[in-house]
This record gives structure tokens, sequence and C-alpha cells, in this order.
């Protein structure tokens, strides 16, 4: 069995990208917050301090498909996000299905009353718990450093 780690989740969109914190021993996220995003380039040295803060094991990037399960123009983005972090941190970069996070995010929000919140770093941690839902699931347990 491996030792807890910790993994930060991002949900990439062309103005912000929300992020959370989450760990594998109880399989939970948290949101920690947003990161700006100009003119298609993510503040980096933003997430270089979250990054740095954190110490994460591995790293989580929202996938949006369409519902069908088609790529749409936000995909390879997201790709690309992806190889960014994977060559800036040298850690392992997974990914998971983030279809209906917003919506899910948006709706958390309003049964909490806070509707005035962004909702992408909430959105994130809905990334972050469907990944841990699929990790615990599978049969094959991936490598964290």
């Amino acid at each position: 069995m491996t030792s807890p780690t910790t993994l930060l989740g991002f949900d990439l969109g062309s103005k912000r990208i929300g992020v959370a914190v989450g760990q594998t021993l109880t399989s939970t996220a948290n949101p920690l917050g947003t990161v700006m995003v100009r003119h298609d380039i993510p503040d980096w040295n933003a997430i270089d301090r979250i990054v740095d803060t954190w110490d994460p094991g591995a790293l989580v990037v929202g996938l949006p498909l369409n519902m069908d399960g088609t790529e749409q123009l936000m995909t390879q983005a997201a790709r690309h996000f992806r190889n960014q972090l994977i060559r800036r941190y040298k850690l392992p970069v997974y990914v998971a299905d983030e279809r209906l996070s917003t919506r899910e995010a948006r709706d958390r929000m309003a049964q909490e009353g806070r509707l005035d919140k962004e909702d992408d770093p909430i959105a994130a941690q809905i990334i972050l718990e469907t990944w841990f839902s699929e990790w615990t699931q599978s049969p094959i347990v991936p490598p964290f450093s």
C-alpha cells in the first residue's frame, strides 16, 4: 500500500483555472482558489507557489468532453496544459472526466447559499473527487512519487 499522497486538481478555463487539493488517505478534496489566465497563458508564478506550498505527489487536470464523449475545443487546451504541467513539475499528471462539474459546482453553491462565489475551485474539487472515485475502484493503483 502506498503512503498518503497529496494531489492538486485543476479546472482549466479560458480566464481562470480552478484549483483544489486532495489526499489519497481519505479520497477527499477541498477547493483552494483560482489562478488567472491571460492571453491563453496561466499565471505560472501562482501555480508554482501552490505546487511549492502543497508539495503534491501528482496532479489531476479536468478533461472537458461533450456529453457524447467526443472532444471539444477546450479538450486540446486541457491536454496542452497537462503536458505543460508534466514538463514543468516532473510529476505524474492524470486526467479526469469533467463533464457536468461546473453544473454540480453551481448546485453545491446554491445549496450552501454561496452563489456570489466563484465556481472554478469547487469544479476543481469535483474533478479531484471524480478522479479519486475512479482511482479507488481501479484494479491498477497509479504509482506516486
